[in-house]
């Protein structure tokens, strides 16, 4: 019993040296590792609320979107508008350039609700080629009205003003839409030239018929009046064609023709038994003139010396409404 107390203690004895022993080493460290830190993504950068460029809103977007909106409203096409024609045209035609990116990154810069300008470019020589290309296609020269003859009445071709399109303007202002994308459609303008003759301003013409001694003054193309007259005899027919009145006189003296029929005749002053009544309007056929006759009863007969004879009164009202270079047609109706 004493042996195993003995053994006892010793153990216990070594227990305790070993106990103090570990006491005295210090502690095993443990090592923790922290998780990886993540910094926050910073929001994308974009253009201030309410900043327009050029017009084009772009508030709220990034530079990418910012600058391709505004060159989308640069890359519309331009309208110009001449009379009832409209024409649009690309701006590519024009070698437009944007210096779009600068002035995004301007816009990124400046206070909400700054409105931007932004100025394009073109080459000007291809703005005034494409001006030239217009005047090309409605430039034309004034057209006068032309009086023929048509199934024995005055017929007037149509009359075309002229017009040369302001070129310069066309510059100017297709130029301007271009740089500043406002895209306003261009109202073309021209200058316009009348033409000399119309179809209102035609003036009187005369159409004699000789086989039915018929004379109508016309307005043109539009009736005014008929009147019975008295034509050549077959012997002294009245000329056929186109003539014109040459000359008008009031009361005028009768000389006698250098013709068979008039040898021995002397020359008649004015007044009552005038072979040629009051009024003489000589034609460009000659010899030959539209007149008044005392001579009425031949009236609607072809019974005169070559000349178109009319009742004095008759003369006298035409003689008013006609003048020098009115056109006369005598035709054989």
């Amino acid at each position: 019993m004493k042996r195993l107390a003995l053994v006892l203690i010793a153990l216990l004895a070594a227990g305790a040296s070993s106990s103090i022993a570990l006491a005295d080493e210090p502690p095993p460290t443990t090592t923790t590792t922290p998780p990886p830190t993540t910094s926050p993504t910073p929001p994308p950068t974009v253009v201030p609320a309410g900043v327009t460029l050029a017009g084009v809103p772009i508030g709220g977007l990034d530079p990418g979107t910012a600058a391709q909106a505004v060159l989308d409203s640069f890359n519309q096409p331009v309208t110009l508008r001449f009379e009832k024609t409209t024409i649009q045209v690309a701006p590519s035609l024009f070698s437009l350039s944007v210096p779009v990116d600068s002035a995004v990154a301007r816009a990124l810069t400046v206070p909400p609700g700054t409105p931007l300008a932004l100025r394009a470019a073109v080459h000007r020589s291809l703005v005034r080629a494409f001006a030239a290309k217009l005047a090309a296609r409605f430039d034309r020269k004034p057209v006068s009205s032309r009086l023929l003859l048509r199934n024995v009445k005055p017929y007037v071709t149509r009359s075309l003003v002229g017009r040369k399109i302001d070129q310069p303007g066309i510059v100017r202002d297709l130029t301007d839409e271009l740089v500043h994308a406002t895209r306003t459609t261009i109202g073309v303008r021209a200058k316009l030239t009348k033409p000399t003759v119309t179809e209102k301003t035609i003036g009187p013409v005369i159409v004699i018929k000789r086989g039915s001694n018929l004379l109508t003054l016309y307005d043109g193309a539009h009736v005014v009046r008929r009147f019975g007259v008295a034509t050549g005899q077959a012997v002294y027919p009245t000329p056929l064609g186109k003539f014109q009145i040459v000359v008008m006189w009031r009361n005028p003296w009768w000389y006698p023709p250098a013709s068979p029929w008039a040898a021995g005749e002397k020359p008649v002053p004015p007044g009552p038994g005038n072979p040629l009544g009051t009024r003489w309007m000589g034609l460009s056929a000659s010899g030959v003139g539209i007149h008044g006759t005392p001579n009425d009863g031949s009236i609607g007969y072809s019974l005169s010396h070559g000349c178109i004879r009319m009742h004095i009164p008759d003369a006298e009202w035409l003689f008013n409404r006609v003048q020098i270079g009115t056109p006369v047609y005598i035709v054989g109706a």
